[in-house]
């Protein structure tokens, strides 16, 4: 089996779109999923938290795991766990089952995505390595558009269970296209860490103040982000009215927004440093959510009103992640692997945690959404003042 950039990337793309389409595909059945276990729809949104606190810890025990035994075998493996769990969350009718088993089904699909960069860095190196995850990246930006579409879909042609069926074969589609197609890329004769140079790795990441104020900041944006995406189904769905078949539509709009600010940091980063464009980000991020507090507080909220809000500050996330990343792993090079792991089992987490805040009030309003992407943003900022402070600015001597 031959690699060459393009291979790689589709390779990639499609492994690593599984988990945007674990989250968002069943988004517009989470009404249906909720009445199938008996529950209200704020207790059946806490499946996303359940599934983020299982793909960060898959990502966390993941990437370390590859490193030893080799990426296929991580890889395949977690594509089983996968596929076997979104066949039995088919068959639940209560909510336990249904966090337990999205639980398992996370561990896997954490498993095996923490897997694509790593196969980009042992193929590919330098400007090569840049433009296949271009490729990738590019690809990506599909899979969280499309996701809600296809289960709105699906949901239209039979029921909530029909989605989990598609994940189950889509993980059956990755098992034979990566089983045929991709080789083990990691060198036999690769340096292995031991556990106890792992923890020593994870904890030299923990203790960098710089490099935490980027892990905070993105964990911060992500779990504003995530907050939106728990609250959306009953906020759209039940709140304002929007039908299961339009609510892709308006979710997909995010998306959009998400891509073209990603571009727009290209372009800005010919002349301002990734710090600053951090700070424009998660300052626009700020900014927004006392809006959204506004509009809610003065009873002015509707979908007219919020969905541009949610939109900008959804795209704020093209200004601030990538930044971010970069950012930290020019600190840690010679331990990218592990950083990125961190970095990803942090991120997940904190999404997780604001899901269950935003879950955990059955308020028939977008109070609990709002003040939480508020209290996240705050948070941002402050970790990315507090502890980068002036980091990368032109006047230290950093070129933008």
């Amino acid at each position: 089996m031959t690699l060459n950039a393009r291979r790689v990337a589709y390779l990639v793309a499609a492994n690593t779109a599984l988990a945007p389409f674990a989250i968002d595909a069943y988004l517009p059945a989470m009404p249906a999923l909720a009445e199938a276990v008996g529950e209200s729809v704020h207790h059946t949104e806490l499946s996303i938290s359940g599934f983020l606190l299982g793909f960060a810890l898959g990502q966390l025990t993941g990437g370390p795991l590859s490193d030893r035994i080799g990426r296929r075998p991580v890889l395949l493996g977690g594509l089983v766990v996968f596929l076997l769990a979104s066949l039995m969350i088919t068959r639940v009718d209560a909510l336990p089952e249904l966090l337990a088993w999205r639980f398992v089904q996370a561990l896997g699909g954490g498993g095996c995505v923490v897997n694509s960069a790593a196969i980009v860095r042992d193929c590919f190196s330098g400007r090569e390595a840049a433009k296949v995850m271009s490729t990738m990246a590019m690809i990506m930006m599909l899979a969280p558009l499309a996701a809600p579409a296809v289960g709105s879909g699906l949901l239209y042609l039979a029921d909530w269970w029909l989605i989990f069926v598609f994940l189950a074969a889509y993980a059956a589609f990755l098992l034979w296209l990566m089983g045929t197609r991709l080789p083990e890329t990691r060198a036999p004769d690769a340096p292995v860490a031991s556990p106890r140079q792992v923890l020593r790795n994870y904890a030299s990441v923990l203790r960098h103040r710089e490099g935490m104020g980027y892990v905070f900041s993105v964990a911060a944006t992500f779990s504003g982000m995530f907050a939106f995406i728990t609250a959306s189904p009953f906020l759209y769905i039940t709140h304002y009215g929007v039908t299961p078949a339009i609510y892709p539509l308006v979710f997909g709009a995010n998306v959009v927004v998400m891509a073209l600010s990603n571009r727009l940091n290209i372009r800005l980063l010919r002349r301002r440093t990734p710090q600053q464009n951090m700070r424009l980000g998660l300052g626009v991020q700020f900014t927004v959510s006392l809006c959204l507090v506004a509009l809610v507080a003065s009873g002015l909220d509707s979908l007219a009103t919020v969905v541009p809000l949610i939109m900008l500050f959804m795209g704020m996330v093209g200004l601030i992640t990538p930044n971010a990343i970069a950012s930290l792993l020019e600190h840690f090079s010679h331990m990218s692997a592990t950083a990125t792991a961190l970095l990803g089992s942090i991120q997940f987490s904190c999404g997780a945690l604001a899901g269950v805040v935003v879950s955990a009030f059955e308020i028939d309003s977008a109070w609990p959404m709002v003040l939480t992407m508020l209290g996240v943003s705050l948070a941002g900022n402050l970790a990315l003042r507090g502890l980068v402070g002036r980091a990368g600015h032109p006047a230290l001597g950093e070129q933008g």
